[in-house]
C-alpha cells in the first residue's frame, strides 16, 4: 500500500492550494480514503473523508472552505482547500484511516 502526496507550499492566508494524492497496492475504487493533518507539536487531526460511492464528510473547521474528490481512474484522491487560514499550517497526509495507514505528507504552510 503506499501514498504519494503533493500539492503542498507557501501560501498566504486567504489563498488555495489543491493537494493531491497518488496511491498503489490496494483496490483504490472500493477504498473509503481521507486526508489528516499534524501542526507542529500537536497529533494527528482527521480533516475529511470519502467514501468509495463519493459521499464525502468533513471535520467542522474546514467544513465550506475544503472539497474532497476522488479520481478513480487515477487512483488519487485531492483536497481542494480554500480561504486557507494560518492555523491551516500543517503536514497533512492522505491514507486509509480504518487501517491507520498514511503517506509520507506534504507541508502546508499558511502565512503573510
Amino acid at each position: 500500500v503506499q501514498f504519494v502526496e503533493s500539492g503542498g507550499g507557501l501560501v498566504q492566508p486567504g489563498g488555495s492550494l489543491r493537494l493531491s494524492c497518488v496511491t498503489s497496492g490496494f483496490t483504490f475504487n472500493s477504498s473509503a480514503m481521507s486526508w489528516a493533518r499534524q501542526a507542529p507539536g500537536k497529533g494527528l487531526e482527521w480533516v475529511s473523508g470519502i467514501d468509495s460511492d463519493g459521499s464525502s464528510v468533513y471535520e467542522d473547521s474546514v467544513k465550506g472552505r475544503f472539497t474532497i474528490s476522488r479520481d478513480n481512474a487515477k487512483n488519487t484522491v485531492y483536497l481542494q482547500m480554500n480561504s486557507l487560514q494560518p492555523e491551516d499550517t500543517a503536514v497533512y497526509y492522505c491514507g486509509i484511516r480504518a487501517l491507520s495507514a498514511w503517506g509520507q505528507g506534504t507541508q502546508v504552510t499558511v502565512a503573510s
